[in-house]
């Protein structure tokens, strides 16, 4: 593997900023089932766990497999990152048996109980990630973090069309000219298939999760003029809009954190 250190800088950044973004869609999923079970809804309750249970197995676990298949092996190549990766792996069985629990529970109280306690997992899986593998392989002389995530096009930006069509805004129309086209795609936000009144806070949370300039595409199923005007007013011109199509089926709208001078 060639090593460059300017690509592996922006894969290193591509991973956190995928990271965010599924750590978002899991947090709103996961506040929606927990606040039907709060308030005793069982139609609600299970509607949202399906809805959990599917982004999941479309999103969260495919994306943990590949990273077992594209960068825990060359982690693990390393001596400091054989033991690290061994605790990686567990906590990835943690999470399918969470999963598994989560699909066979018939009781809302179990139901909410396993999703929270994957989401504590998770959050902590995805810390070791950004703060222990991704610098452990952009350090490593002998090892290209940048060609290794071209195996993991469909999760992080490329690879379809449509991409993962789901939440967590992964991108889903880069160009396939290898990795430094794939990291530079924007993650994207489809809310189409989420129910009208939760498209607002979840728009708010991956506008929250993004760092200084970081951007994410959103893609509406209509013009999100009330939208984008809650967003000016939240964020008093911090976020940058630039239309990128404008109907007459699907509205993208790139939103990008700036810094307004003082």
């Amino acid at each position: 593997m060639s090593h460059n250190t300017d690509a592996d800088a922006r894969a290193a950044q591509a991973v956190v900023t995928h990271h965010r973004q599924l750590a978002a869609a899991l947090t709103g999923h996961v506040t929606d089932l927990v606040t039907a079970a709060e308030m005793g809804g069982l139609r609600q309750v299970w509607h949202h766990r399906d809805a959990l249970l599917g982004w999941l197995h479309t999103e969260l676990l495919p994306h943990a497999y590949a990273e077992e298949n594209a960068m825990y092996p060359a982690a693990a190549a390393r001596p400091e990152g054989r033991l690290l990766v061994d605790g990686m792996l567990d906590e990835h069985r943690t999470i399918a048996a969470l999963v598994a629990e989560l699909e066979e529970t018939s009781a809302p109280v179990a139901a909410a109980a396993a999703a929270r306690a994957l989401q504590a997992v998770f959050t902590t899986h995805l810390a070791k990630e950004n703060d222990l593998v991704v610098p452990l392989l952009v350090a490593a002389a002998d090892v290209s973090l940048a060609d290794l995530l071209d195996g993991m096009h469909d999760l992080i930006g490329g690879g379809g069309q449509e991409g993962c069509g789901g939440h967590c805004g992964c991108g889903g129309d880069a160009p396939s000219e290898g990795p430094a086209a794939v990291l530079s795609i924007d993650p994207r936000l489809d809310v189409r298939d989420l129910p009208h009144g939760q498209r607002h806070a979840r728009v708010l949370a991956a506008i929250d999760a993004l760092p200084a300039d970081g951007a994410l595409v959103l893609v509406a199923p209509h013009a999100p003029m009330p939208l984008l005007a809650e967003i000016d007013a939240r964020y008093h011109g911090q976020v940058a809009t630039e239309w990128l199509q404008d109907g007459p089926d699907v509205w993208q709208i790139r939103l990008q954190r700036v810094t307004v001078p003082v």
